[in-house]
């Protein structure tokens, strides 16, 4: 039996109040909702909480799933309505933090030098700076490893729109890789 149709046999047996079920479930799936979570609220206990709130959701709802897309996506698309609404309640602290890291820091000490040679760091800091919008297909194209179709339907916008993002998302991120010393750009 393959993952996702077991996926779907949980989320029935889940609607039929299977707790064993919901717990296979949330074993198999939290870390991908804490980490998809974490990168768009970027808070750890915010994105803990995420985990809390979609399993809750899951509980709840899984006699509404209809299987027209795998589990994975549904709560995928469950984590990413949480965290914006978790996002709207800090929206102010979000803006200070997004203003100070705007800032500049132009000094380089010998650890941040070192850092900034270490392909993945560097990565990881070209990533922030890509807007959320084309942070967000990335993070579900590349990590998440969501075909285009898939984000369409967790971020509710047509395909083309994930297509032209996705494009965009790579292109600056080529730029922003050269710009920080990486030769070789977004496959």
């Amino acid at each position: 039996m393959t993952q996702a149709a077991s996926d779907e046999v949980l989320i029935a047996r889940i609607a039929q109040g299977d707790r064993l079920a919901m717990q296979v479930l949330y074993g198999r799936h939290h870390v991908r909702v804490y980490r998809f979570g974490l990168r768009l609220v970027r808070d750890e206990q915010v994105a803990e909480d995420l985990i809390s709130e979609v399993f809750l959701d899951v509980w709840r709802q899984a006699g509404k799933f209809e299987g027209r897309s795998a589990v994975s996506t549904w709560l995928l698309a469950i984590t990413r309505f949480k965290a914006l609404s978790a996002l709207r309640r800090r929206k102010d602290l979000e803006l200070d933090e997004e203003a100070a890291n705007a800032i500049e820091d132009t000094s380089d000490d010998p650890e941040t030098a070192v850092q900034k040679k270490d392909t993945s760091e560097a990565l990881r800091e070209c990533l922030t700076a890509l807007s959320p919008e084309h942070r967000e297909i990335v993070d579900l194209v590349y990590y998440h490893e969501k075909s285009v179709e898939e984000v369409a339907e967790i971020v509710g916008i047509p395909e083309n729109t994930v297509k032209t993002r996705l494009f965009y998302a790579r292109k600056k991120l080529a730029e922003l890789l050269k710009a920080a010393g990486v030769e070789r750009g977004w496959p």
